[in-house]
């Protein structure tokens, strides 16, 4: 007779029908969640063909730090809910050959921080991830020390940050499970190492010679205006002008809160602009700006990098944008079931009315909610990341940013809904288990 772990690892190595059923007996065991992660890492990091996406990186792994982010926010049934299909997309991203599978299983170096920050400087991707199979124990302090050597690299819009700290978060919320966060640092390393892009940094740090700027972290202390007119430079203007523009606020002192909130209502703006195909890429802008919210970088090349991801997307005119309906009452299953429905205008108007009476928690949860019932496979996990960004966003911005990011956010969700099939599968499967 086989046990829910020996099924749970059986479908991780080869998924079937059986995934959902498998992932449902495992979780009711005590300790399940954070176990069947730590269980599903350790099985699939290996047998990801991460080479085949490059430039890119697959999202299921990448997709779970959000899931785990949005706990609190969702009741029992939908966090697991949201958890089995973001495993299930991570299951079946492509997998290596047995050949490489056998070489990356074996690869393991000495677990030395100047091997593998030569690797990463060197771009040897494979030699990184084999170097921090020799680490003892990882700490969150390594995939920081991971986060800094990667900083200023913006290949692939800023994947590489963004990895290191979910993944460090990750590691932390798993309770830093030893193998697990060997493979979970190496898949970092390996995303460090590959092909770099420093342009953004470059052009930033011509602007910034002969000057000593820090961007201290502080709260916000412009106005509404004040940070209208930053918005306006954000979205309107050149690369080239937007950065001498940005350098030089930079350079007068500006902090961090007001930065952030700038960069934030720039890119929700952005999102209203965002066409239906690119909702999700737009949406990956607030994944890049909460990990600088997380991490609290110094460096003002960092802050000028960001503000050229907002500038890369395009802008519209403001009548061309969708208006948030007018709503007499907003609660939070009406701004779901607008989202689950597809009315953009409607969902935006119900976040808006909530976050005006001081319910920006409660839209959040209901943003969440929407977001497990739909397929992470269908938009590349981009609306739980989205969600959990905001997550993070919304502590560090004064009321009518958090409107601004919520509604747009609102907005993203209701135009790229895809199937809910597989939540609907994960959510028979767990009913059919008796739930602790």
């Amino acid at each position: 007779m086989t046990t829910p772990d020996l099924r749970w690892q059986q479908e991780l190595e080869s998924p079937t029908e059986g995934f959902f059923g498998a992932f449902a007996e495992r979780v009711i065991l005590p300790d399940g969640v954070r176990d069947a992660v730590r269980e599903a890492l350790k099985t699939l990091l290996p047998r990801i063909d991460w080479e085949a996406y490059q430039p890119h990186v697959p999202h299921g792994i990448l997709g779970l730090r959000s899931v785990l982010r949005l706990r609190a926010l969702l009741e029992a049934p939908s966090f697991l809910r949201a958890l089995a299909i973001q495993l299930h997309m991570a299951a079946h991203e492509a997998r290596r050959s047995p050949q490489a599978l056998a070489q990356v299983l074996a690869a393991k170096g000495s677990g030395q921080w100047r091997n593998l920050e030569a690797f990463i400087q060197s771009r040897r991707p494979g030699l990184a991830y084999a170097e921090a199979q020799g680490f003892e124990l990882p700490g969150v302090k390594d995939f920081q020390r991971l986060g800094q050597l990667t900083e200023t690299d913006m290949a692939n819009v800023g994947h590489k940050a963004v990895v290191c700290d979910h993944f460090g978060d990750l590691h932390d919320r798993l309770d830093h499970p030893k193998a697990t966060g060997r493979r979970l640092l190496g898949l970092a390393a390996w995303v460090a190492a590959t092909p770099e892009d420093t342009f953004w940094a470059r052009r930033a740090a011509k602007r910034l010679v002969g000057t000593e700027v820090a961007v201290p972290w502080t709260d916000v202390s412009l106005d509404e205006d004040a940070l209208a007119s930053r918005v306006r430079e954000l979205c309107d203007l050149g690369l080239v002008a937007l950065l001498d523009r940005f350098t030089d606020e930079l350079k007068a002192g500006q902090g961090a809160g007001d930065t952030l909130a700038a960069l934030v209502l720039a890119a929700s703006e952005k999102q209203l602009d965002a066409r239906r195909d690119l909702e999700g890429k737009t949406a990956w802008t607030f994944a890049y700006l909460a990990t600088l919210a997380r991490t609290r970088p110094s460096d003002p090349r960092i802050w000028c990098q960001a503000a050229a991801l907002v500038n890369l997307f395009p802008t519209d005119e403001p009548e061309d944008r969708v208006v948030p309906a007018a709503v007499l009452e907003s609660g939070s299953d009406d701004l779901r079931d607008a989202v689950l429905d597809l009315e953009p205008a409607l969902a935006m108007g119900h976040a808006q009315g909530l976050v005006r009476i001081g319910q920006g928690e409660a839209a959040l949860a209901a943003l969440a909610e929407a977001a497990t019932r739909n397929d992470p496979t269908f938009n590349h996990a981009h609306q739980v990341l989205a969600v959990a960004a905001a997550a993070d966003l919304l502590p560090h911005l004064p009321p009518f940013a958090q409107e601004a990011l919520l509604a747009a956010l609102a907005k993203n969700l209701a135009n790229s809904q895809g199937s809910g099939d597989l939540g609907r599968q994960a959510d028979r499967a767990l009913a059919a288990v008796e739930q602790p």
